[in-house]
């Protein structure tokens, strides 16, 4: 077969002409300068990249009979041999293939020899992980002090795999993914020397669905070219290579964002009917989702959305209006749900399905505007869960403060002393009228305890927990037990609680918390401990176990006396 497909027609032929990858050709070209490159290197990153391509042009470089240099000249006979793949001195071994100890044993004994025709004997190795862990320790000596006629490199994509006493004896490169615009300029520049005439926004695809690998986004413009006869437009690549159109993407979030819910699964049957992958919809899906709160988030995204202007546009658009708590609600739904699309037997069912509950999912709150909804619940005031925040309106009813020109009841001074400075701060428990004044403090607090059981009962329960003492001063001091929550729970409500004592007590009361006093947690634990202790011990008494046994009964509960 005479044809050449792209990838293997344009592979680079020099560090220069190697795209994206400027911090490793630039490295190694300074080191041959140097004479400072290491003896064993080892290339990682994704496939396509060029990892293989580095790695003879560095064979190039090394074994040029003008060199070493950093550019081979490409037409001395070692360099024509390297490129045309049958060099006697560069030995390219598939690791997949070439996994055992004794292939690695053979190959030891090979690289004693001084090369045959070149400067260096060197050893590529394609794939190195999947080499087995016996393989790799039979080559630990000898990557350490190979000869000095020899160098190796090593190309992986998947560094991991391999054992840390070998990658301590290389030199690591880790190569990128090649960038949108970079990838989409390269295409452009092939496509104009094979005489081929793509768009921007075609090539701009291609290098988008290549993610960043070069030899990914070759082969499908190979693939375009061949159905193709002289000028590509965009409905024909899409066709071509079966992509989703971007605009099918763009009119599926906006009825997501309208909750179109009809619109929606027509797209999902436009989508199906044409045979396109429901999963790859759903992924691309995701992504939109993730650009749309990238968007929203930050003002300059740079290199976070690598978009044409014109999407991005569209995407600042669709997420003008839109919260970013709901958008990263929605983002969040979808992404849970990437397991069951990934084993799904039927794609687009499932899709549809999430659809719906993505519609009937109700809309996040902020977390401020939450616990403003949970204060005015705690407080009495009617709260609308259509709203962002809660009215704070006084409730219709009796002022807490009479006017000062009505006359006042008898022992309504001290009620109105005290309550006209926090009567911003309706209470429902004002509206209720003490049986009596109390001047003992204690009765005083288990009164005010009670008048908040029915329309604040966490407040209650906290309040049961406190103790209320009088100082020389003839103030009072709140002792909290509990924790710092129970601390400032007490603080927000002090000012309606000074108030609701005042007038239980007859007199102006004035509040202090006293934090010092609130509980340990140490102790309480010791406490704890102690009790568990004592009705463990009651408990395996021999009494309690001969009166259990005798009338067949069982312990309901133990109290400590």
């Amino acid at each position: 077969m005479s044809y050449l497909v792209l990838a293997r027609k344009h592979r680079p032929q020099t560090f220069a002409a190697v795209i994206g990858q400027t911090h490793v050709t630039q490295t190694l070209s300074n080191a041959i300068v140097a004479d400072r490159l290491a003896h064993a290197i080892l290339l990682t990153g994704p496939r396509g990249t060029g990892k293989t391509t580095i790695a003879r042009i560095l064979a190039k470089a090394m074994n040029c009979e003008a060199g070493p240099q950093p550019q081979p000249c490409n037409s001395c006979q070692s360099c024509s041999d390297i490129t045309a793949g049958h060099a006697t001195d560069v030995f390219e071994i598939d690791g997949a293939s070439n996994n055992s100890v004794d292939q690695v044993r053979e190959l030891r004994e090979n690289l004693q020899f001084l090369p045959i025709q070149s400067r260096y004997k060197i050893f590529i190795i394609d794939e190195v992980h999947m080499l087995s862990l016996a393989a790799f320790n039979a080559l630990l000596k000898t990557l350490e002090e190979p000869p000095p006629h020899v160098l190796f490199v090593f190309a992986t994509t998947e560094p991991q795999k391999i054992p840390i006493t070998i990658l301590s004896r290389c030199q690591r490169h880790d190569l990128r993914r090649v960038g949108y615009e970079a990838l989409t300029q390269h295409l452009l520049s092939l496509c104009q020397e094979e005489g081929f005439e793509l768009s921007a926004d075609s090539l701009w695809l291609i290098a988008r669905e290549a993610d960043g690998s070069v030899r990914d986004a070759l082969s499908l413009l190979d693939q375009v070219l061949s159905g193709a006869d002289g000028t590509v437009t965009d409905a024909e690549m899409l066709e071509l290579l079966g992509l989703i159109d971007r605009k099918v993407l763009f009119e599926l979030v906006d009825a997501i964002l309208a909750k179109k819910l009809v619109t929606i699964l027509e797209i999902l049957e436009s989508v199906y009917q044409r045979g396109q992958d429901m999963r790859k919809l759903y992924a691309d899906l995701v992504e939109h989702f993730r650009h749309l709160v990238v968007l929203k988030t930050t003002h300059a995204p740079g290199r976070l959305v690598e978009l044409p202007e014109q999407e991005l546009k569209l995407m600042r658009r669709q997420s003008e209006n839109q919260p970013p708590a709901a958008l990263g609600q929605l983002l969040e739904l979808l992404f849970q749900a990437e397991a069951q699309i990934r084993y799904a037997t039927q794609p687009r069912l499932t899709l549809e399905m999430l659809f719906i509950r993505l519609l009937q999912a109700r809309p996040a709150l902020a977390i401020d505007t939450l616990i403003e909804k949970i204060d005015a619940l705690q407080q009495g005031f009617p709260v609308d869960p259509s709203e962002g925040s809660p009215p704070r309106q006084q409730p219709s009813g009796d002022s807490i403060t009479a006017p000062a020109s009505q006359p006042q009841p008898a022992g309504a001074d001290a009620h109105q002393q005290t309550a006209a400075p926090d009567a911003i701060d309706a209470d429902p428990a004002d509206a209720q009228s003490p049986d009596a004044i109390h001047k003992d403090p204690q009765s005083a607090w288990q009164a005010l305890t009670k008048a908040y059981e029915t329309s604040q009962p966490a407040l209650a329960n906290t309040l049961a927990a406190c103790q209320l003492t009088q100082t020389a001063t003839g103030g009072y001091t709140v002792s909290v037990a509990g924790n710092q929550f129970a601390v400032n729970k007490v603080q927000k409500n002090l000012g309606k609680l000074q108030r609701r004592l005042s007038v239980l007590m007859g007199t102006t009361a004035v509040l202090k918390i006293d934090q010092a006093i609130a509980s340990d947690q140490e102790a309480m634990r010791e406490k704890k401990k102690e009790a568990e202790a004592l009705k463990n011990r009651a408990l395996d008494h021999p009494l309690v176990g001969e009166v259990v046994e005798r009338f067949q009964g069982e312990v309901v509960e133990v109290k400590l006396l």
